[in-house]
């Protein structure tokens, strides 16, 4: 697992072009309605929009930073992430969309981030924590780059409690996943990797203990769709 972290660019990268579609047909569209409700945790902030700056960590191929801008709760987004040629389509989309001057896409890693402390009202990282080589110096760094007051949004993959459900949960995990992801993708790897980093990942209490210990504060956990994702939100004090 850690292995297969250290290059966590170069596995996107094999997966890019079929990676939306795949999310969209293997969630059933469910994914949308996750991003929407998590970026609605932002607060409304039209009345300021000309200052505020969103960091999007890990943007891949742009849908948290497309779905922002959509809602108003940024004026400019600037996103990082490893993978070159998910955010060389993440671009592309952001063109369509007329937004290509409200956002910035940078290479780097989400735990040497290029940018000065307090430089952001906000950040966001949708399904991407999971991926961090090293979680807490990730969440480390976006607390560093937050400024004082500004908010923490993070969706993420968790387990759910209902039995029946997370029996369900980790057949489809387990085994459907990556035979669907291989067929389209031909990188069963990848699909499999998933499903790990799933199982492996503190959610729920756990996972906000850590954003606790990385100096945030006013956390709370929103579990989805039987507790299949969640939504954390936090704020720096």
């Amino acid at each position: 697992m850690e292995a297969e972290k250290q290059h966590i660019g170069q596995l996107f990268d094999r997966i890019a072009g079929t990676y939306d579609r795949l999310n969209h047909v293997l969630s059933l569209n469910i994914d949308k309605r996750w991003r929407r409700k998590a970026v609605c945790t932002l607060s409304d902030i039209s009345y300021s929009l000309s200052t505020i700056h969103c960091l999007d960590v890990a943007i891949g191929t742009a849908d948290l930073t497309i779905e922002i801008l959509r809602q108003g709760k940024a004026e400019h987004v600037t996103g990082i992430d490893l993978s070159r040629q998910m955010m060389a389509i993440g671009k592309q989309k952001v063109a369509k969309l007329g937004y290509s001057d409200r956002v910035t896409f940078d290479y780097g890693s989400a735990q040497q981030m290029p940018y000065a402390d307090c430089s952001f009202d906000a950040v966001t990282c949708a399904y991407g924590v999971r991926n961090f080589a090293d979680m807490d110096e990730g969440l480390r760094e976006m607390h560093r780059v937050l400024r004082p007051g500004g908010e923490l949004m993070i969706l993420e993959f968790s387990y759910p409690t209902n039995r029946l459900i997370r029996w369900s949960y980790d057949l489809y995990f387990s085994h459907i996943l990556p035979f669907v992801g291989n067929l389209f993708s031909r990188d069963k790897g990848a699909y499999s990797y998933l499903n790990r980093s799933v199982k492996h990942f503190p959610y729920g209490d756990a996972f906000c203990c850590h954003l606790r210990d990385a100096g945030f504060t006013d956390i709370t956990a929103t579990p989805l769709t039987f507790g299949i994702t969640t939504i954390y939100h936090a704020k720096k004090p």
